[in-house]
């Protein structure tokens, strides 16, 4: 079993810098988790850590049932795919793929076998007497993830391994790494500043800020439900849109009314001051349910949708909205941006999601 356990970890420089505050995780055997957050979140200092490049302050890791704060990195049986490959230049695919394991002293025929096997689970066996310089860069990150899969590692950690890559090798790279994982049922924690590839390739997604831990969970349950108002920001392309709103009873039930909004939900929360957050895919232009008066100011075509940016009227706020590619508004125009209560998301003062059930739309403004 591989699962990877984090119990309280910390980690403090030496100048007193906190990279990673009391972050407790566990990993299941043959799962794939993505880290995600902004830069400085301390993202990859966690999965130094794990691999034992990084010293932990406080806290506990274990590889299975083993703890292994004390145990070197060569000791881990662990397999890390860097950013940058790391390929010996005077060496040839095959003697790159098999450099750890012939100084690990094994056998030839078995170090043979190990090597063909991962070339042709990544399709390069045609490459292996073929130098870097000779290799794309696709060629190149393949060949680091064979010199990673021959040592059949218990877990393999990965920080930005695309990231060098042009947008449409680091789609094609996306979906042979989640091949190759499920292939071979490896543990992975995968390290990036890409949410598409969290979103596309994760069982679960780990998103850090200020080294520490906001949310744990699937995919599309980071989306829907986000924990707090920076997750809800953070995950999505482009990012929520909020407002701030106050909450005042009413007859009806509760009125949420700010410069740009003004309704009212059957719905049980206390008075005060909130933040409403809406995607940009759940606006309908010129829908019903106007609540946000918007004039256009850019429109950004993307194929099969447009985003519309936006400022409110008066220009107390900015607004983006994703629309169907034939709605297509010209520079001025003025936008009537109607959405579904259903689809809103509300935080209170503390950033924290607001759980609103069973919503009833009673009137608007």
């Amino acid at each position: 079993m591989s699962e990877v356990t984090l119990s309280n970890v910390s980690k403090v420089y030496d100048d007193n810098v906190l990279a990673v505050k009391d972050v407790s995780l566990s990993v299941e055997d043959g799962e794939f988790v993505v880290v995600v957050g902004p830069s400085g979140c301390g993202k990859s200092t966690t999965l130094r850590m794990i691999a034992g490049l990084e010293t932990v302050t406080d806290g506990e890791i274990a590889i299975g049932e083993s703890v292994v704060n004390d145990v070197r990195p060569q000791d881990r049986n662990i397999a890390m795919v860097f950013q940058s490959y790391a390929l010996y230049p005077h060496m040839t695919v095959r003697e790159n793929m098999s450099f750890g394991l012939r100084l690990s002293g094994e056998y030839d025929n078995q170090i043979d076998q190990r090597v063909d096997e991962a070339a042709e689970l990544l399709e390069i066996s045609d490459l292996m007497d073929d130098l870097p310089k000779q290799l794309s860069g696709g060629q190149q990150q393949r060949v680091a993830l064979g010199r990673a899969i021959v040592r059949d590692p218990e877990v393999f950690l990965m920080d930005e391994p695309l990231s060098n890559l042009d947008a449409k090798l680091r789609t094609q790279m996306r979906t042979e790494i989640q091949r190759i994982q499920e292939e071979l049922d490896v543990t992975t924690i995968y390290v990036t500043h890409d949410q598409t590839e969290a979103m596309t390739m994760a069982d679960r997604i780990v998103i850090l800020n200020e080294g520490e831990l906001q949310q744990v969970d699937p995919p599309e349950r980071c989306y829907d439900e986000p924990n707090n108002q920076f997750v809800a920001g953070f995950i999505g392309s482009p990012s929520m849109n909020f407002f701030d709103v106050t909450a005042t009873d009413s007859a009806e039930g509760v009125r949420f009314e700010s410069s740009e909004v003004a309704f009212t939900l059957d719905v049980d929360v206390p008075p005060g001051e909130y933040t409403l957050g809406v995607r940009p895919e759940d606006f309908v232009a010129e829908g019903e349910g106007e609540y946000i008066e918007t004039v256009v100011d850019v429109v950004e075509p993307m194929g099969s949708d447009n985003f519309l940016y936006l400022e409110t009227v008066g220009g107390s706020a900015e607004v983006v909205a994703r629309v169907p590619s034939e709605y297509r508004p010209e520079r001025g125009d003025h936008i009537s941006l109607g959405f579904d209560t259903e689809d809103m998301h509300l935080f209170d003062t503390d950033g924290e999601r607001v759980a609103l059930n069973e919503l009833q739309r009673t009137e608007s403004a």
